[in-house]
């Protein structure tokens, strides 16, 4: 198993969220870009890594009535373009350390039962939406796949070439789903389609959008994620 992650170019605004320039990036350390915050991040991101695990429960997060929905408040982050996907011949795929390998069509996944949730989505710039996501348990795909007991991460790659990493319990928690529904309507492109990743217990950048394949590892590999290799924080619990 080989993951290939194709470089990206950085636009000014994405290298003021890296520096800390942005409201919540002055508060968290793992964005800030002195000598002192990296020195910090590095110290204490494994101690805080444990502590968000332990924390980390398969209990489902309390949801939002419909009624609060928020459908104005979800910003965009893109970066260079939206990649167009012929559905088609979109392909899930699942591999890595699992003993049954698939491929799922778009088809074959809406085939699965629905399930919806209505939750807030907390961005790492200080801004939250609450935003009914509907979708099909990340789980649920995984299990068909037959994960090895060794799996303790699971990798996201997205068609724009973005790429995410996970510990394996958030992975399976109950409300991380990916989805191909925001609001009751298909999801619209800039948002993702045809599937993103969604769960309330991670923040925003965790999220990936555009997913093409989730590959199963028994340790992380040098490259974490798009962001985390910038300096954000790995695990990035709520």
């Amino acid at each position: 198993m080989s993951l290939i992650f194709p470089k990206r170019v950085l636009s000014r605004r994405q290298l003021l969220k890296i520096s800390g320039l942005t409201g919540m990036g002055l508060l968290l350390d793992s964005c800030g870009s002195s000598l002192l915050s990296e020195t910090m991040g590095r110290t204490f991101e494994p101690l805080n890594q444990k502590l968000q695990e332990l924390l980390l429960t398969q209990h489902p997060i309390p949801e939002f009535p419909l009624s609060a929905i928020e459908p104005d408040k979800l910003l965009i982050n893109t970066f260079d373009f939206s990649p167009k996907i012929d559905l088609t011949q979109f392909r899930l795929k699942i591999d890595g350390e699992v003993d049954q390998p698939k491929q799922f069509s778009m088809t074959e996944i809406q085939n699965f039962p629905l399930t919806s949730m209505v939750i807030r989505h907390v961005c790492v710039e200080g801004w939250a939406a609450i935003v009914q996501w509907s979708g099909v348990r990340l789980r649920d795909l995984i299990s068909l796949a037959q994960p090895r007991s060794n799996a303790r991460y699971v990798y996201f790659k997205s068609a724009d070439g973005y790429y995410e990493s996970w510990d394996i319990a958030s992975a399976l928690h109950p409300q991380t789903l990916m989805v191909y529904e925001k609001n009751g309507q298909p999801l619209p492109v800039a948002n993702g389609a045809p599937l993103r990743l969604a769960s309330p217990i991670k923040l925003g950048y965790k999220q990936s959008k555009w997913v093409t394949q989730i590959t199963l590892v028994d340790q992380l590999l040098p490259m974490k994620g798009y962001w985390e290799d910038r300096g954000y924080e790995w695990f990035a619990g709520l």
